[in-house]
C-alpha cells in the first residue's frame, strides 16, 4: 500500500508534502496519518528547505477533518484525551519549524484539516466555488480539539473565531481572507505560485483588529460569554446540545493563556466526545455516510432533467437540479406557474451562488418549457403535479411516448403506491418514485420508492441520481405514506387530539421542543398546510386505522389552512407564528411529549417490521433526515434501545389503557428487544 504522505524537494529547495490517503476519495486525519505526518515533518526538517508546502493530491479537497469513524470506537475520555494531546504535539512540531510553512487549500478544508492548516505559518486558498473552510465540529457535539480554539483566536480574533466555531459555517476563500483565516485567496491555477511567493517573500503577520483582541481581555470575557450564551440559547438548549456552551466556558476560563487553553481544550473535548450526545450525533453523521453509500458510483451520467409541475415542489426540484449543475426544462399547463417558479429559482441562485457570473450560468440552464419539448432530451423526467392518480396517469400517457427509451420516469408523489400509478405504462420497469421534501433546498432526504416489480438497475439509477444532485437516497417499499409521512402522521394527529382535549398549541409544541424536535407539531402542521395534512391523513386513515380529528376538517372548510392563509392553529404574521405565553408543569409536558413521540416511534417500528425499509439503522436515518427527529438521540429505534425497549413497551401499554388502542405496542418491539 502506498504511503499517505509523499515528500519531495524541488530545485528551489522548497519541500512539497503531498497528502493522498490510500484507498479513499477523501483525505481524513486518522491516527496513522497523523503519526506518518509527524515522521514527514522530522524528515523535512532534516533537509533544511527554504520552506514547506502542505497540499492534497485529492481532486475533492484538502482535508475533510479527523477520522469520525474512529471517534465512535473510543473507549473512554482518557483515551480520547491522549489522542488529542498527541495531535497537539504533532501540530506544535509543524508550527515550530524554523522555515516558512504554507497550507495549499482547495475544495474542503474542514475541522482537523483546518486545524492543520492553522498550524502552518501561512494559508493560501483557491477562490473556486468548491472551496469550503470551516469547523463543523459543533454538529458532532464537540468543538475543535487539535489546537483549533487557540490558533483560530490568534489568527482571527476572539469574536470572529467564536462565531466561526459556534455556527459551523463554511467560508469561501475570499470570505476567509477577509476574516483573517487565510493569507491569500487566488484562482486555482495560481495556488502553487502564490505558495512559492509566501515562502520566498514571507510577509509579516498582521494581528487581528483591536476590537477583536479586546473581546478576549480578562475583565470583558465574562460579559462576552454571557452574551454569546444568550444568543446560542435562541438556537439550541444546553441540555440537548452542551458543546457550544462548553466551548464558551472553555474560552472564558482560559483564553488569556495558550498553555492553559490547550489543556482545557483537550480535557473538555475528550469529555464531550465520549458523552452520549456526541456519540449519538456521530452515529447520525455515519448514518448520513451510509445513505450516501447506497448509490452505485458507476451509472450513466445525467445532464438534462425535465420536470413537469411548476408549483412550489416542482419548481423547487427543478431549481435545485440547476443549482447542482444540470440543465433543466420545466413544464406546466399555465405560464403563470412557470413565471413564479423562475422567480423563486432566481432567488435561490442569488442566495446560494453569490457570484453574478455563476448566477447567470444557472439562469441559462433553467428553461421554461410550456410545451414539454425537453422531455425528449432528458435522462430523467420528474412528475411533480398534484396528488391525483388519474391526473398523473393521464400525464404519463402523453409523456412516455416522447421520452428517450433509456430515460427514467419518476414521480414525486408523497404517498400514492407506485403500482396504482404505473398500471397503464408501456414500460413500468423504468418507473420509480423520487419523493422530495419541502423545502427542497434544505431537506437532504429523498425517498427512492420501489415496488415489487422495480428492477435493481432502475433503483440503482434513481439512487445515483439522488446523489448526483447532493441528496441522501433512502430506498423504501411502495406502501401508503412510504416511511416518512407514515411515521410523521400519527405524531401530527396526536398533537391535534391534544388540542381537541384543550391543550394550547404553544404547550403542545413546547412538549415536542423539550424532547428535542426542531419544530413543534402544531407549527409544523400549519407550515405544511392543514389542507395537505388533512389530505395525507385521510389517505392513511383507512389502511392504518388512523383517527382523524374532526377539528382538522372544520378548519380546512373555514379556509384556515395555516401559514399560507395567515391563520391556522396559529395566526401568522410576516411568515412567523404569533404565539401566546402559556405555562405547564414539567409533569404535564412529559406526559404530552410521551404521547407525541411514542406514537411516532411505534409507527417507525411498524415500518421496520413490515419491511418498508430494510433495517433499523435505515429507519433511523430516514426519520432523522426526513422529519428532523432529535439528532442528539441518534434516531427513534436507537433511542429506544438506549432507554430500554421493555421500559418503552410498558409505557406504551400504560398509554393504551389510558388513551386507547392507538398506543398498542407494535409486535416488532419484541424483535428489537
Amino acid at each position: 500500500m502506498k504511503p499517505d504522505w509523499r515528500l519531495e524537494l524541488d530545485d528551489r529547495s522548497i519541500a512539497w508534502l503531498h497528502f493522498d490517503r490510500a484507498d479513499s476519495n477523501t483525505n481524513v486525519l486518522t491516527a496513522q496519518a497523523l503519526e506518518a505526518l509527524d515522521e514527514q515533518l522530522v524528515a523535512a526538517a532534516q533537509q533544511h528547505p527554504r520552506g514547506l508546502v502542505i497540499l492534497s493530491d485529492k481532486p475533492s479537497g484538502f482535508i475533510a477533518g479527523a477520522d469520525v469513524k474512529a471517534f465512535a470506537t473510543l473507549g473512554d475520555a482518557a483515551e480520547a484525551e491522549a489522542l488529542i494531546h498527541r495531535a497537539h504535539e504533532i501540530f506544535q512540531r509543524l508550527e515550530s519549524l524554523s522555515f516558512p510553512t504554507v497550507a495549499l487549500i482547495h475544495g474542503f478544508c474542514l475541522g482537523g484539516g483546518l486545524e492543520l492548516a492553522l498550524a502552518c505559518r501561512y494559508r493560501v486558498a483557491d477562490t473556486g466555488p468548491d472551496t469550503r473552510i470551516g469547523f463543523p465540529e459543533i454538529r458532532l457535539g464537540i468543538f475543535p480539539g487539535f489546537g483549533g480554539t487557540v490558533r483560530t483566536v490568534r489568527r482571527m480574533g476572539h469574536l470572529r473565531a467564536l462565531e466561526l466555531m459556534l455556527s459551523a459555517r463554511n467560508l469561501g476563500a475570499k470570505q476567509a481572507r477577509r476574516a483573517g483565516l487565510v493569507d491569500l485567496a487566488v484562482p486555482g491555477r495560481q495556488l502553487r505560485n502564490a505558495a512559492v511567493q509566501l515562502i520566498e517573500k514571507p510577509p509579516a503577520r498582521k494581528p487581528p483588529p483591536l476590537l477583536q483582541r479586546m473581546a478576549g481581555w480578562a475583565p470583558l470575557r465574562p460579559a462576552v460569554a454571557a452574551l454569546l450564551k444568550k444568543q446560542v440559547r435562541q438556537r439550541v438548549r444546553p441540555e440537548h446540545y452542551p458543546a457550544p456552551f462548553r466551548l464558551i466556558d472553555h474560552w472564558r476560563r482560559s483564553a488569556g493563556h495558550s498553555g492553559e487553553m490547550y489543556r482545557s481544550e483537550a480535557a473538555t473535548v475528550a469529555e464531550l466526545l465520549t458523552g452520549k450526545t456526541a456519540q449519538n450525533l456521530i452515529r447520525v453523521f455515519l448514518l448520513q455516510d451510509r445513505l450516501k453509500s447506497l448509490a452505485p458510483r458507476e451509472m450513466p451520467e445525467v445532464g438534462h432533467v425535465h420536470v413537469v409541475g411548476g408549483g412550489v415542489m416542482g419548481g423547487d426540484i427543478a431549481a435545485w437540479c440547476v443549482l447542482k449543475g444540470l440543465r433543466v426544462t420545466l413544464q406546466d399547463r399555465a405560464p403563470e406557474y412557470l413565471t413564479r417558479a423562475v422567480q423563486r429559482a432566481h432567488e435561490l441562485f442569488r442566495k446560494k451562488l453569490r457570484d453574478r457570473y455563476r448566477v447567470q450560468e444557472a439562469v441559462d440552464r433553467f428553461v421554461p418549457d410550456p410545451d414539454g419539448l425537453g422531455a425528449a432530451r432528458a435522462q430523467v423526467v420528474i412528475e411533480a403535479i398534484y396528488e391525483d392518480p388519474d391526473a398523473k396517469r393521464a400525464l404519463y400517457t402523453s409523456l412516455e411516448p416522447r421520452m428517450d427509451p433509456e430515460a427514467l420516469l419518476a414521480t414525486n408523489t408523497s404517498g400514492i403506491p407506485l403500482e396504482l400509478l404505473a398500471r397503464d405504462l408501456a414500460h413500468p420497469e423504468r418507473f420509480i418514485g423520487l419523493h422530495f421534501f419541502n423545502p427542497v433546498a434544505k431537506m437532504l432526504l429523498v425517498e427512492v420508492v420501489r415496488d415489487d416489480q422495480t428492477p435493481a438497475r432502475t433503483l440503482d439509477r434513481a439512487t445515483a441520481f439522488a446523489r448526483r444532485i447532493g441528496k441522501l437516497p433512502l430506498p423504501v417499499r411502495s406502501r401508503p405514506g412510504f416511511l416518512v409521512n407514515r411515521v410523521l402522521m400519527p405524531y401530527l394527529l396526536e398533537a391535534v387530539i391534544l388540542h381537541e382535549e384543550g391543550v394550547k398549541p404553544e404547550l403542545i409544541d413546547e412538549a415536542a421542543l423539550a424532547f428535542g424536535m426542531p419544530m413543534g407539531p402544531i407549527e409544523l402542521a400549519d407550515t405544511v398546510g392543514l389542507d395537505i395534512a388533512l389530505s395525507v391523513a385521510r389517505e392513511l386513515a383507512e389502511p392504518f386505522g388512523l383517527q382523524v380529528p374532526g377539528i382538522l376538517g372544520r378548519m380546512v372548510e373555514e379556509k384556515r389552512l395555516g401559514r399560507k392563509s395567515g391563520r391556522g392553529f396559529y395566526r401568522w404574521e410576516k411568515g412567523k407564528a404569533v404565539k401566546e405565553k402559556a405555562q405547564a408543569t414539567p409533569e404535564q409536558l412529559a406526559e404530552w411529549s410521551d404521547r407525541l413521540i411514542l406514537r411516532l416511534m411505534n409507527e417507525a417500528m411498524a415500518c421496520l417490521r413490515e419491511g418498508i425499509v430494510e433495517e433499523a439503522d435505515l429507519v433511523d436515518a430516514g426519520i432523522v433526515f426526513g422529519t428532523g427527529f432529535a439528532p442528539f438521540r441518534g434516531g427513534p429505534l436507537h433511542w429506544a434501545r438506549q432507554q430500554g425497549v421493555d421500559k418503552l413497551v410498558a409505557r406504551l401499554e400504560a398509554l393504551a389503557r389510558e388513551q386507547g388502542e392507538r398506543f398498542q405496542p407494535d409486535e416488532g418491539w419484541k424483535m428489537l428487544a
